[in-house]
């Protein structure tokens, strides 16, 4: 299938509109024939380094900055080839993040994620820099950067991991966001980049700049922010967990079951489950201190003791009824 680059309606000739239009007055996309064909070749060329293996289409949204209509095809991570020359790409890679044409723009995000791939040590070196141009993307209203970016982001918690810790706060606060818009495209891709988020970096370093989100008045940033604090806390083990400080985490998980929005709700239930469970297993390898006093090293009482009346009462009725479930079942 052949690609052609986005061409904007204003500049086509007067004839050409004329030839698509129809006679009801309704228009009709027109049949465009490029008299330059070396013009035409470049302009394929562009968008097929733009492209490279398709794995969707969606179209960008129209808005007061742009005119006309255009398509783009994005490139999954495993779809992703090596830059053709990794000096000369990383040479131009801050100028064609900065520029105020789209697709160059989407080029550069495109080769930030092959290198991060594939030559990850050479950013290191800029990658600050190379992080607040991908936010200044992620906040472009054309659709087609803003997913760019968003996928580039993706990348770049699998490639570089904690060492991105430093630099997070102002992805971090863009990806929830966007996962948190109405436009589905968007919202998905943020929430696989969220999903790398976890899944790559540390939790220990990850779920302080979690714990902010949680009590954002944004109830859609709450919720995403508390699946992403779920998802963390598991990663951590039962060591780990008891260093961040158990009652912390049952506090943030407890603060979120009277949440307005399910997901925070769920999510909320899901971790209390996995802190009770890591809980009883911690004290369960610790029997001398179970031997001494069983009713102080219960759950029940460790809840009681960190949490308010209507808290705890809270938290003992998600965990005791999701136990009674799990015993009628067997």
């Amino acid at each position: 299938m052949s690609e052609i680059s986005p061409r904007n309606l204003s500049t086509i000739p007067e004839s050409e509109r004329m030839n698509g239009s129809s006679k009801n007055g309704n228009y009709i996309k027109p049949q465009i024939e490029h008299k330059d064909e070396n013009l035409d070749e470049r302009q394929k060329k562009r968008t097929t380094s733009l492209v490279g293996i398709p794995t969707k289409l969606d179209g960008t949204e129209n808005s007061g900055v742009e005119v006309g209509s255009s398509e783009v095809e994005y490139i999954e991570s495993e779809n992703l080839n090596d830059v053709d020359d990794m000096e000369i790409c990383l040479k131009t890679l801050l100028t064609g993040l900065g520029s105020k044409d789209w697709v160059s723009v989407c080029e550069a995000l495109n080769n930030v994620r092959r290198l991060s791939i594939f030559h990850k040590e050479v950013v290191l070196g800029i990658l600050g820099d190379v992080i607040s141009l991908i936010v200044k993307s992620l906040k472009n209203p054309r659709s087609a950067v803003c997913k760019t970016a968003i996928m580039t982001c993706a990348d770049i918690f699998k490639a570089y991991t904690d060492d991105i810790i430093d630099m997070l706060d102002p992805l971090l606060v863009q990806l929830l966001l966007k996962s948190s818009q109405d436009k589905r495209f968007v919202c998905e891709a943020a929430e696989r980049a969220l999903i790398a988020l976890t899944t790559w970096v540390s939790p220990l370093l990850l779920l302080p700049k979690l714990h902010p989100y949680i009590k954002n008045r944004n109830p859609r940033i709450r919720a995403k922010a508390s699946m992403c604090f779920c998802r963390s806390v598991p990663r951590l083990g039962i060591e780990e967990i008891e260093a961040f400080g158990i009652d912390k985490l049952i506090q943030t998980a407890a603060s979120q079951l009277s949440d307005q929005l399910p997901e925070s709700r769920d999510a909320a239930r899901t971790l209390l489950l996995e802190l009770q469970s890591v809980y009883e297993k911690s004290h369960f390898l610790k029997p001398a201190e179970v031997s001494e006093d069983p009713k102080i090293a219960s759950w029940e009482h460790f809840c009681q003791s960190k949490l308010s009346p209507l808290s705890a009462q809270a938290v003992l009725r998600v965990t005791t009824v999701a136990r009674e479930g799990l015993v009628l079942g067997s």
